[in-house]
């Protein structure tokens, strides 16, 4: 059985791990489809200093014509990222121009460095919210 380097020591006064949560609007739709998108987890995962694990992909790729999403809040790409450390989420929503991002982890990172790249990445012109919390 693998054991851990260390002994974990729980802490209270120390975070169990740091959530960025952006609210990107008026961004670039080229970049909501699996390719952008796994390149994105690739870039963020470089910048954040964090270990890539898999991704998986919720869209309208492969579905009938008949049970496609409609909405426009609805009608997008969701995709999952699970890094060694927990994991980052992605919704797009392509008639809104909209990205809805949540990269959790308990290993440190720079959320200033993260959020400038994400914004960045997809040319997001109004940034409507950024939350960074420490989880307890």
């Amino acid at each position: 059985m693998l054991q851990p380097k260390e002994p974990y020591k729980f802490n209270p006064k120390n975070p169990y791990g740091y959530e960025l949560i952006l609210d990107l609007h008026e961004c670039d739709t080229t970049k909501f489809n699996r390719e952008d998108l796994t390149t994105f987890f690739e870039k963020v995962c470089e910048v954040t200093d964090m270990e890539l694990a898999e991704i998986h992909f919720w869209d309208d790729l492969e579905t009938p014509e008949d049970e496609k999403q409609t909405e426009a809040h609805t009608i997008g790409t969701s995709a999952v990222c699970f890094i060694l450390t927990s994991s980052i989420v992605v919704h797009t929503l392509d008639v809104l121009k909209r990205v809805y991002i949540n990269v959790f982890t308990c290993k440190p990172f720079n959320a200033t460095v993260a959020e400038e790249f994400i914004i960045k990445w997809f040319n997001c012109k109004d940034l409507k919210k950024s939350t960074f919390i420490k989880r307890y």
